[in-house]
């Protein structure tokens, strides 16, 4: 079930981000017995143009829009990492 909703993930940021880089990390087996463990944790690490001239909050912002219903519905915790080409790590 993760898996599905960590291969949505990447679709969802694949389609609308055109990303260089994409890493989509299903985080949910360190989260056993987790008050909300029916939804999601996963890790994302994303390179991409769109996020050129964007802050922190904006690129995250961006990115939760992409992802739509699923942050209400099959994700409960998402770490971001999302930067532009030209940011170094």
């Amino acid at each position: 079930m993760t898996q599905d909703r960590a291969a949505r993930i990447r679709a969802c940021l694949e389609q609308r981000f055109a990303p260089l880089e994409l890493v989509v990390q299903d985080d949910g087996a360190s989260h056993i017995g987790h008050a909300n463990e029916g939804r999601g944790h996963f890790t994302v690490r994303i390179v991409a143009p769109a996020f050129a001239g964007h802050g922190r909050l904006e690129r995250h912002r961006m990115i939760y829009a992409a992802l739509g219903e699923m942050m209400q519905q099959d994700v409960h915790a998402l770490s971001i990492s999302a930067r532009s080409p030209d940011e170094q790590d």
